[in-house]
C-alpha cells in the first residue's frame, strides 16, 4: 500500500482534487481515503459519491491527525493490498507538519488565491513533503499572483522538492498528478 499525506491551508483544494482523483483513476488503481476535519462529514459525503471507501476521522478541537487515529482508520477501511491511501489531513499548515502518519509521500498544496509566500510562512511544512502543487491555476488571469516568485520561494525552502502546477476545475496539469501517482505505485510493487 502506497500513502499519500495531502497537507494544506483550509480552502486549497485537497478534496476536490482527491474527487478528480478518484474518478480518473477508477477501475485502475483502488483508492481508499481517510479524512480529517474538526467536525462534519461533508468530505467524506463528497469522497463516497466520487467512489471511494472512506473513513471521517473528526479531530473536534484537534489540528491534525495522529498515526494512531489513521491506524484505527486502517483498521475500519481494510483497503486491499496494492491500495493507494489518500490521507486528507486537517486544513492547517503548522501542526501536521510535526506528525509522522508513516506516509509513503507528503503532498502540500497550495492554492493561487492564497498567496504566493506561504512556503516563506509556513517552512517546516514544505522542507517536510516531497511534493508541492500549486491548484487554482485557472484563476491566475483575474489575481496578482507571481508564479515565478512561489517555484522561488518553494526552492529555496526545499530545493529537492517537485512541484505541479493544476487546475482541477479545468484539468489543466492534472494529467502530471495521475502520472506521479501512478508512478509511485509502480515502484513500490
Amino acid at each position: 500500500m502506497v500513502a499519500i499525506n495531502l497537507v494544506s491551508s483550509p480552502g486549497s483544494g485537497k478534496t476536490s482534487l482527491l474527487e478528480y482523483s478518484i474518478r480518473a483513476l477508477s477501475g485502475e488503481l483502488p483508492i481508499a481515503v481517510i479524512e480529517g476535519d474538526q467536525q462534519t462529514m461533508n468530505d467524506a459525503d463528497r469522497i463516497l459519491k466520487a467512489g471511494a471507501p472512506v473513513v471521517q476521522i473528526n479531530t473536534g478541537n484537534g489540528c491534525h491527525l495522529d498515526a494512531d487515529m489513521v491506524q484505527r482508520a486502517l483498521k475500519t477501511l481494510a483497503p486491499a493490498d496494492g491500495s493507494l491511501l489518500m490521507i486528507e489531513n486537517v486544513g492547517n499548515l503548522v501542526c501536521p507538519s510535526l506528525f509522522d502518519l508513516g506516509e509513503t509521500r507528503r503532498v502540500v498544496i497550495m492554492s493561487v488565491t492564497e498567496g504566493e509566500d506561504k512556503p516563506q510562512k509556513y517552512p517546516n511544512m514544505f522542507r517536510g513533503s516531497q511534493l508541492c502543487i500549486i491548484n487554482k491555476i485557472d484563476l491566475l488571469p483575474y489575481l496578482d499572483y507571481d508564479i515565478d516568485a512561489a517555484r522561488r520561494y518553494i526552492q529555496q525552502i526545499n530545493h529537492h522538492m517537485e512541484v505541479i502546477e493544476l487546475s482541477v476545475k479545468s484539468g489543466e496539469g492534472v494529467d502530471r498528478w495521475l502520472a506521479w501517482l501512478r508512478a509511485l505505485v509502480s515502484r513500490s510493487e
